[in-house]
């Protein structure tokens, strides 16, 4: 086992409960290799900041199946469980911390990663006791560099097909980077989230930091940041505003003695600095961060149910022998979903935006949504001529502008700009709040419950490789985790008070990133951004600013290709100044920039010794798709057969012997970095929710079978 984090821990479960289900005679022996913790592993450490909070509620997660089709487990809770458990009989080992958490925790509040850790931990060291007879396991506190064919040991890789000649009785040698060599008969990749090396335009702003001494965090694991190199009172460039925004924003606020404060008639809240803060200066390519999560008692909004993006109805495809295209069959069915719950919400909460008879408009809504065969292709234009007819124009749905809501605006000073934000932010938390009551809010639950059919319609090269690449991955992915995969509301709230005191400001929308050599800055600019006569500042020169998109600022600047020419600010930076960080033409100018980003989820990217051996030796490959012009594209997964789930190598015959789970299967299967949901007390349950888990079982079960 290679990878001792949740997907890891389940498989040890698994093993563990087919083991003792079958009862056979004879031995199993497991080794265990993380160098972090087993149970926990690397992004769920206990010891980490409790600002750090799960995406997740309490009642979400689980590493415990709850499956009757498969055995039972032998110890063990859902998380939901465990945190009701403690409650009542918490374990002596807690922490004060520890306790002081789980004793005001909620079913319905988000967990630190911390406690969700514990919780990890917690669940393996009980599985440990209840180990049956004939299986042993240990631990190895150490790094996997190494995993070929026992009878290759020694030779040449080069020199031979390591793929080839494999049978029943095929082993292989684990090398470890203490020096230990562990000769097993199967091998399962749980490795989780690997470091990744950089792309090229990181590198250059790393190179540029190094040169200039300036300040550059790559993209990293927020827990292994030392967030104390960041200096206090200083712009520091932020870019990326989505859950790892929210990392990094904790930990230079809160986290450097700031505090909240709640207003008394509303939910607002006020911010009340340490004056140990940088300056953030945020910057994404939507220039808001993603979307809140709505209060809501369960998972998925229940008041929102599909009709159309239906797991019958992806079934029926199958069925038909049709293997189905996403942008042109599959988001179809959840785009009238989405239309249905926002429509049929704002019926209910505001009847007052509806022209006529709520009911009656609800009625022609209704008709204008069902795919009749002979107008499937014009339903959106019968629909907008209902809506149009029946809803004020204010509450007309723009479903693909709510994951943009800056697009299609300029402003003409930065100062426009932080306060269109924060009117969105406060916005949205208002939004979060009404819960089920909110029309928007709604729409973006049935995108969530859609999701979590989409998982399992896509999974296993269930849709053409060319509508992953260009639909899926292409568009939809990036859409809807910027409105269904956000952040608590709390975080929206904070965002906009911390704005509000000076402490954050904002980019603007497609922002264009570089390094200003001569004033020694990292400067970013956003197109739709002016300068107002508000913001002065000193005019420079040699400012360069490159990356996706071509010319920077120069449509605002009147500037060369790459924004030849932008200036940088002279004076004063400090906490709360109109112009601090400001730069000419709009941009703006820090010593320090943070990438507020995940490793890059790419195997062929990963910095991972294992991996890279793996690859260069042929027993696995990247997953190739062709694209709609019939190039191919390497995915960012491995190439792998179901099920259980075992990767081809560079020949294309299965590497027999090694199997797969998480993230590395993010070529087979849509959405690996979500855990494993609890099954819920009530609503749908997808077949999707506990899909980890099961795959983990067939790995259990298909290892003890050879």
């Amino acid at each position: 086992m290679i990878g001792a984090g949740p997907r890891g821990t389940s498989v040890l479960e698994r093993l563990l409960a087919n083991w003792a289900a079958a009862g056979p005679a004879g031995t199993l022996h497991i080794d265990v290799i993380d160098p972090y913790p087993a149970g926990p592993g690397h992004v769920w450490q206990p010891g980490q900041s409790r600002l750090y909070l799960m995406n997740t509620q309490s009642f979400y997660p689980t590493v415990i199946p709850e499956d009757p089709a498969l055995a039972a487990p032998l110890a063990g809770h859902t998380f939901d469980q465990w945190r009701d458990l403690q409650q009542r009989h918490p374990d002596p080992s807690l922490t004060d911390e520890e306790r002081a958490e789980v004793s005001g925790l909620g079913q319905a509040d988000f967990p630190s990663r911390a406690l969700y850790g514990r919780y990890l931990r917690s669940t393996l060291e009980e599985l440990l006791t209840r180990i049956p007879a004939g299986v042993t396991v240990d631990f190895h506190p150490a790094t996997a560099t190494s995993v070929r064919h026992a009878a290759a040991a020694g030779a040449d890789p080069a020199a031979a097909d390591p793929v080839a000649a494999q049978d029943s009785a095929v082993r292989f040698d684990v090398v470890l980077d203490d020096g230990t060599v562990l000769t097993v008969d199967s091998v399962v990749l749980a490795l989780g989230h690997l470091d990744a090396r950089l792309n090229a335009e990181q590198r250059e702003l790393l190179t540029a930091a190094e040169e200039l001494g300036l300040l550059y965090l790559p993209p990293a694991a927020p827990a292994d940041v030392d967030w104390s190199v960041v200096p206090a009172g200083e712009p520091v460039l932020v870019r990326g505003m989505g859950l790892n925004f929210f990392d990094v924003m904790g930990q230079l606020t809160e986290g450097r003695g700031g505090r909240f404060l709640a207003a008394e008639d509303n939910a607002e809240l006020t911010y009340v600095p340490s004056g140990r803060e940088p300056l953030i200066i945020a910057a994404s390519r939507r220039g808001t961060p993603y979307r809140a999560k709505a209060t809501l008692t369960g998972y998925y909004p229940g008041s929102v149910q599909l009709r159309y993006c239906t797991e019958d109805a992806i079934a029926k495809f199958a069925e038909s022998g049709i293997r189905p295209s996403f942008d042109f069959d599959l988001w179809p069915l959840l785009h009238r979903d989405a239309i249905w719950a926002y429509y049929s919400t704002l019926a209910r909460s505001q009847p007052g935006a509806v022209l006529t008879d709520p009911a009656e408009f609800l009625r022609a809504l209704d008709e204008s949504l069902r795919p009749h065969a002979h107008s499937t292709g014009k339903w959106e234009n019968t629909m907008e001529s209902v809506v149009a007819i029946h809803v004020r124009a204010a509450h007309r749905l723009d479903l693909l502008g709510l994951a943009a809501p800056l697009a299609g605006r300029s402003f003409g000073s930065r100062s426009e700009l932080d306060a269109a934000v924060v009117d969105y932010l406060l916005d949205d938390a208002r939004r979060s709040a009404l819960g089920e009551n909110d029309a928007v809010k709604m729409a973006i639950g049935a995108l969530h419950h859609g999701r979590a059919v989409l998982k399992t319609a896509v999974a296993d090269s269930g849709i053409t490789d060319e509508s992953w690449v260009a639909g899926l991955r292409g568009w939809f992915e990036s859409f809807v985790e910027g409105l269904a995969s956000g952040p608590p509301a709390l975080r929206a709230a904070q965002l906009a008070a911390l704005a509000r005191a000076g402490v954050v400001r904002f980019v603007g929308p497609d922002p264009k990133f570089g390094v200003d050599r001569r004033a020694r800055t990292f400067i970013a600019a956003s197109p739709w951004v002016g300068f107002g006569t508000d913001e002065s500042v000193d005019g420079g020169s040699g400012g360069v600013l490159g990356g996706a998109g071509g010319a920077g600022a120069s449509s605002r600047t009147g500037s060369g290709a790459g924004g030849a020419g932008l200036g940088t600010a002279s004076g004063g930076a400090g906490l709360g100044a109109a112009v601090a960080g400001d730069s000419a033409a709009g941009s703006v100018a820090a010593s320090a920039m943070i990438e507020a980003l995940a490793p890059a989820n790419r195997v062929a990217a990963n910095a991972s010794p294992l991996l890279e051996q793996l690859l260069a030796e042929g027993l696995v490959r990247p997953r190739l798709m062709m694209s709609v012009e019939g190039t191919p594209v390497q995915t960012s997964g491995l190439d792998v057969v179901p099920h259980p789930y075992r990767p081809l190598g560079a020949n294309g015959s299965v590497t027999e012997g090694i199997y797969v789970l998480g993230l590395q299967l993010s070529a087979a299967q849509w959405g690996t970095a979500i855990a494993a949901e609890a099954r819920p007390a009530s609503g749908p349950v997808y077949r999707s929710g506990q899909r980890t888990l099961r795959d983990a079982d067939e790995i259990a079960r298909d290892i003890l079978g050879r």
